[in-house]
């Protein structure tokens, strides 16, 4: 498999995280924004181009390591994070 690179993007009270695979020029995207003192993972997008790479899960895996890191919360709207999120329960100590 393809090197995969995670970078954070901020923007004041809303962000995204980017995945980066080597030799694509695509990019896969969870975007989040703050709501009531948790980040709200909106929308989880990889392009048919890398996907079935497991690139999605390696986006919110960094959104949940920053939380732990960061000391925020995380509210899953979108339903891949949900997904996510219900497969894991020792993710709950950020779940908001």
């Amino acid at each position: 498999m393809s090197e995969v690179a995670i970078t954070r993007h901020e923007n004041g009270k809303s962000g995204e995280y980017h995945a980066h695979v080597e030799g694509s020029d695509h990019i896969g995207r969870l975007t989040w924004v703050e709501r009531g003192g948790a980040r709200v993972a909106e929308h989880t997008l990889v392009p048919p181009a890398i996907g079935g790479r497991g690139i999605a899960a390696r986006l919110v895996e960094a959104l949940v390591a920053d939380a732990r890191e960061q000391n925020f919360k995380v509210k899953p709207v979108c339903s891949y994070v949900v997904a996510k999120f219900d497969e894991h329960p020792d993710w709950a100590d950020v779940r908001a």
